[in-house]
């Protein structure tokens, strides 16, 4: 048996960048900064930062696109995937890429006008029915959950 999962918490590092493939296919890009706390050897407190290239496709390519910005904190679950290819100088590159099936904001989104809207739910690609692409809302406490079911072939 195998397991390939990643689940990150973090903040995005720029806003996503979406693009559509030469079928169609919306793909989105972006980083997040995931903080790490440890003590060093000496006692004191140190904070390392850890970057992950993370890659949407298809209706989570654009609801991710639509939605997050710079900054927001996020929380990414998917598969760690890695791609080679080789440069105009010849040299072989790799990347390694977390390929996301859910997106979900953890804090407030900001609005126009200066105040923020609750957090939002997850975004996910997942195996709703054909065309189940609409958010649906369900009610917590007081505070409103909207979920995204995405059906997503990748």
């Amino acid at each position: 048996m195998s397991l390939n999962k990643a689940m990150i918490i973090g903040n995005l590092g720029r806003d996503p960048e979406m693009r559509y493939t030469q079928n169609g296919q919306a793909v989105t890009q972006f980083t997040v900064a995931v903080n790490r706390n440890y003590k060093d050897p000496s006692g004191e407190w140190k904070e390392e930062t850890e970057w992950f290239r993370v890659v949407a496709w298809a209706a989570l390519a654009e609801r991710t696109a639509e939605y997050l910005r710079k900054g927001r904190k996020v929380y990414v679950e998917g598969r760690l995937q890695t791609r080679t290819w080789e440069g105009q100088d010849g040299q072989k590159h790799y990347t390694t890429e977390l390929i996301a099936n859910t997106v979900t904001a953890l804090d407030p989104r900001p609005r126009e006008d200066g105040a923020a809207e609750p957090a939002g739910g997850p975004l996910r690609s997942g195996r709703a029915p054909a065309g189940s692409a609409t958010p649906s809302s369900r009610g917590r406490g007081s505070r409103a959950v909207t979920v995204f079911a995405i059906n997503s072939v990748v």
